[in-house]
């Protein structure tokens, strides 16, 4: 569901002059997931101004750089750095509830200048996968469960990451999985996120202290994919802004801490026939129809391939090692969390797949894109999945990349995957990744320090 379901640009014009809203953000979110766009006043906010924006924001790596000599990034990426133009979506827009003005946000889409949606933009991606759902007659629905971690403030990066200080004064030094007093260490923070998502729209239902000291869980209100991708992307922005409040970071790094749990983005998904509302991973006598197993079998065919855009960074791929929280294959299994896919105990309507693959780091768009592109082509191609797994799969064999070069490889080979993304969106991606990485390679780490310098 859209945060403001069926709104128009009339119903948006009224419900900002009833906000008396003086600045409008208006966001796009870049393929890191992080917020780009504008800031403008009121009356400069109109259906027909139109803003632009270079297409090079799309194409950027996350410290701000910008691929060289690569021949898929530059066919895909004009080199007369020319605009894009923003279109704001109606039914996106809600108020900044940390600003000291009445202050709205807005997300956007991208087009080129012939009206085309700029296909390499992480919206796009989404729409292009739901565009398929829909011509089939079908209706994904999922449902995100987001992991964080709280610390304490951190300025020099060359520090590592503490937990912060609760009520009590002190920080957390033993697990505190599901403890509600852990929580409750943090209340007057969660107060107000919980008082932000109400403002916002934004459906988020529980919260849960994780495994990790200073890690949480907040869980969505199951829904359409792009209208939750909406709400991920506007959560995350709003838990930063809240945890600097209360004098505390929020990081959603896929593994903040050593020697702590790493933090995923879990994704229970279905589909419904788009005209009766049932649920097709049933059948009518209320076990598993085929199709869902063939749903299983396509995640397990291609999320290895996949693994570059649901562990987009070097650090995603701490988090995928043995026996911490975390799957290291593609196994699957009933109400199983050591596998990489679970099948929860659920009812004929709600039967359903978690995926339990994806980190918190992904870009909440693509990830949804290319875990539902997966399931797709198992559906369609009626791929089989492996025997159940019934005991645990942490000791079984890997089974997915161990890293980005090794994940990025697999994307880029992967025919299927770049025929439903779109060619130019895993061309720009895997310019960026590997940029990304050569960066990386030219830091100089504590344990080489530690472990090399007089030892080697």
């Amino acid at each position: 569901m859209a945060i403001r379901e069926n709104f128009t640009y009339t119903d948006m014009d009224l419900w900002l002059n009833e906000k008396r809203v003086t600045e409008i953000e208006c966001l796009v979110p870049d393929l890191t997931g992080v917020a780009r766009g504008k800031i403008l006043p009121r009356g400069k906010f109109t259906q027909e101004r139109g803003m632009r924006i270079p297409e090079a924001v799309l194409g950027m790596t996350v410290t701000g750089n910008y691929p060289t000599e690569d021949g898929g990034y530059d066919r895909a990426i004009s080199s007369t750095d020319r605009d894009m133009i923003l279109k704001a979506d109606p039914t996106t827009i809600t108020m900044v509830p940390w600003a000291t003005d009445p202050t709205a946000q807005v997300i956007h889409d991208c087009y080129f200048a012939d009206g085309r949606l700029v296909d390499f933009a992480p919206r796009s991606v989404l729409r292009r996968v739901l565009k398929l759902y829909a011509d089939k007659g079908w209706r994904p629905v999922v449902a995100p469960e987001l992991e964080f971690y709280l610390t304490a403030k951190n300025t020099d990066p060359d520090l590592p990451l503490k937990p912060p200080i609760g009520r009590s004064g002190r920080a957390e030094t033993s697990r505190q999985v599901y403890s509600i007093d852990a929580v409750n260490e943090f209340d007057p923070l969660f107060e107000d996120i919980y008082d932000y998502c109400d403002l916002m729209n934004l459906d988020v239902d529980t919260l849960i202290h994780e495994i990790g000291a200073g890690q949480m869980e907040i869980n969505f209100l199951h829904g359409d994919p792009l209208g939750l991708a909406d709400k991920v992307f506007f959560f995350k922005r709003t838990l930063r802004e809240a945890a600097l409040k209360h004098d505390m970071y929020a990081t959603f790094m896929a593994k903040p801490m050593a020697g702590e749990p790493g933090s995923a983005m879990h994704v229970h998904q279905s589909v419904v026939d788009a005209k009766t509302g049932l649920n097709i991973f049933s059948a009518p006598d209320g076990s598993a129809a085929p199709i869902f197993k063939h749903y299983i079998g396509g995640l397990q065919r291609y999320m290895p391939s996949a693994m570059a855009i649901v562990a987009p960074y070097v650090n995603s791929y701490r988090r995928i090692v043995r026996h911490t929280a975390a799957p290291i294959n593609i196994q699957w299994g009933m109400d199983n969390r050591t596998v990489g896919f679970r099948v929860p105990e659920s009812g004929v309507q709600d039967r359903r797949i978690e995926n339990r693959i994806i980190g918190a780091d992904a870009n909440p768009y693509l990830a949804l894109a290319v875990t539902l592109a997966c399931g797709y082509l198992g559906m369609v191609e009626a791929l089989e999945p492996t025997p159940i797994t019934e005991g645990s799969a942490y000791d079984l064999k890997f089974e997915l990349p161990q890293g980005l070069p090794e994940a990025l490889q697999a994307l880029r080979a992967e025919d299927k995957l770049r025929s439903i993304l779109g060619e130019r969106f895993i061309d720009v991606y895997s310019a960026i990744k590997d940029l990304e990485h050569q960066e990386f390679m030219t830091v100089i780490s504590p344990w080489e320090r530690e472990h090399l310098l007089l030892h080697v």
